[in-house]
């Protein structure tokens, strides 16, 4: 690229390209983002001789299975306690994407399943490189996924009480409350003892 440009373009005779990346590794998720790529965007902004360029761009994000969808169906289908029927996880990941300065907060029904049975949530957020962003993408980013994780911790998943744990170790500015758990043979004890057939 640089070749078919210097010396063919009349005033440039030097081309330096710079990438800069700030992207933190996350090590609960290492390993689990093997989508293929079809296509990289790159999108940037210059200054010239005369005057400034400016580029801004808009991070979208449609529903999605950790914290913006209820779909008894698929998502929401390891749900164990009752509230995988309900629409309470995408309502609640909406309102906090709002309350914490989304650009635009989706709050629709329907996809993949079908009309009556979903509720998705989504977001959209302008990146104008300012630090007000940043701020809310750091709050409302780590919000919008781990709502979700948190959700299926208190209804006793496993792996998502796992993924808590870890949370909470790590410096989040954030914490999880962990569901208290019970003795399973106490409670089945508890049950068989107390439990009359057809009433007392």
């Amino acid at each position: 690229c640089q070749d078919a440009i210097i010396g063919k373009v009349a005033g440039i005779d030097n081309i330096a390209i710079s990438w800069d990346s700030q992207v933190p590794v996350d090590r609960r998720i290492q390993g689990q983002l093997n989508a293929p790529m079809r296509s990289i965007i790159a999108v940037s902004s210059g200054k010239g001789g005369v005057g400034k360029s400016t580029v801004s761009v808009n991070l979208g994000r449609d529903h999605h299975d950790t914290g913006g969808t209820d779909s008894p169906f698929r998502e929401t289908a390891n749900i164990k306690d009752g509230s995988n029927i309900m629409a309470d996880m995408a309502t609640q990941v909406a309102l906090g994407n709002a309350s914490r300065g989304m650009s635009l907060v989706t709050l629709h029904n329907g996809g993949g399943v079908g009309i009556g049975k979903v509720i998705n949530g989504g977001f959209g957020m302008v990146l104008d490189g300012s630090l007000r962003v940043d701020e809310i993408l750091k709050s409302a980013m780590t919000f919008d996924v781990m709502a979700g994780v948190a959700r299926r911790s208190w209804a006793r998943n496993d792996h998502a009480m796992e993924t808590a744990s870890s949370f909470n170790q790590d410096n989040n500015n954030a914490y999880i409350t962990m569901p208290n758990l019970v003795d399973e043979k106490y409670i089945h004890s508890i049950v068989q003892k107390e439990y009359v057939k057809g009433g007392k």
